[in-house]
């Protein structure tokens, strides 16, 4: 009897560790179920008529992917224990694959950025003359290079096998995730320019906001700026600045306070989740505002330009700043319109 008892606590010690595998696997699932709903919701509602960008593509690159991933989720939580093409699948795989997953996208900010950044600098200014469908396929080809690249570095070096090995040993219910550190660095750098930049214009950006007020503009209420301008260079940049903040911050301005309540609160969130279609549209209006004031003396104003971000209207951070046609204002000086 006393045997009989013993062998029933053993079962019942046992039979939460053998729940948390399928527990955390069902978690996963729904985390990611999540993020694919709000990665396509995203490319959803940007703007149709955006001008063709590199992280356009790559955004599409990564719902796909997290798609995929999601999938392989279901199907192995579905199946459970199953063999395809000679190899087996289990429930190991599904934290096996997210992990895999997570350092891949924890190691590919910086590239991804650089090559966003560098890819605004050039076409904002209407300097590259490479034709549409020349410029697309371009596009693909980097961003295939780059995924493809980020996997080749992950899956050839022992060091990542090893690593994985010793965490899923350490932690074989748990299924411990990478956090990329790039992230948290683009962040932290993110929010020490915009602070900065605010700490500069910040006279202006009061007086911008004292004087705003709604009014009609094509059918649509948006909100009139008044400002004076100024022939100087120094002044025109810092004008700029100040209208660019409006623009970004208008749009943006939750996912900035969001950042900061998690930098000021130490989370760490999985490389998986933290790259994400909203995240990298809030990264391309940054990088947007920062080519347009770099080369804000060579911008050639087109409509083609002006349809460059598929959230944030930089249009009315240029109308009627530095644009000829435009009619003068009421008033004296001139005016900014942001949606």
């Amino acid at each position: 009897m006393a045997a009989v008892l013993c062998d029933n606590c053993s079962s019942q010690h046992h039979q939460p560790q053998l729940r948390r595998p399928l527990e955390l696997s069902c978690m996963l699932l729904l985390i990611m179920l999540g993020k694919v709903c709000l990665d396509f919701f995203m490319l959803q509602v940007k703007h149709k008529k955006v001008k063709v960008s590199f992280m356009g593509y790559f955004c599409a690159s990564l719902a796909l992917l997290d798609f995929i991933l999601l999938l392989n989720i279901a199907v192995i939580l579905y199946l459970e224990d199953f063999a395809l093409w000679g190899v087996r699948f289990t429930k190991y795989h599904i934290c096996l694959f997210t992990q895999i997953i997570s350092l891949t996208y924890g190691t590919l900010h910086y590239p991804v950025y650089l090559v966003a950044g560098l890819d605004y600098y050039v076409t904002i200014a209407q300097t590259s003359q490479l034709p549409r469908r020349g410029r697309r396929l371009l596009y693909i080809f980097v961003v295939v290079f780059i995924w493809i690249s980020g996997f080749f570095c992950i899956l050839k070096f022992p060091a990542i096998y090893e690593e994985l090995e010793i965490r899923n040993h350490f932690s074989p219910y748990q299924c411990p995730l990478y956090v990329s550190v790039q992230s948290y660095s683009v962040s932290v750098a993110m929010l020490v320019l915009m602070g900065t930049a605010l700490v500069v214009c910040w006279k202006e950006v009061m007086s911008s906001l004292l004087s705003v007020r709604a009014v009609s503009f094509a059918g649509q209420p948006v909100l009139m700026f008044s400002y004076v301008s100024n022939n100087s260079s120094t002044c025109f940049k810092r004008q700029l600045l100040t209208r660019l903040l409006i623009c970004f911050l208008g749009t943006w301005a939750p996912f900035v306070l969001l950042q900061l309540i998690i930098l000021f609160l130490g989370a760490w969130i999985p490389a998986y989740m933290e790259m994400n279609v909203p995240w990298l549209y809030f990264v391309n209006s940054f990088l947007i505002a920062v080519a347009y004031w770099c080369r804000c003396h060579d911008v050639e104003l087109t409509e083609e330009m002006w349809s460059t971000d598929p959230f944030v209207s930089w249009k009315f951070c240029f109308m009627p700043f530095n644009n000829e046609n435009t009619e003068p204002a009421e008033k004296p000086g001139t005016v900014i319109v942001i949606c």
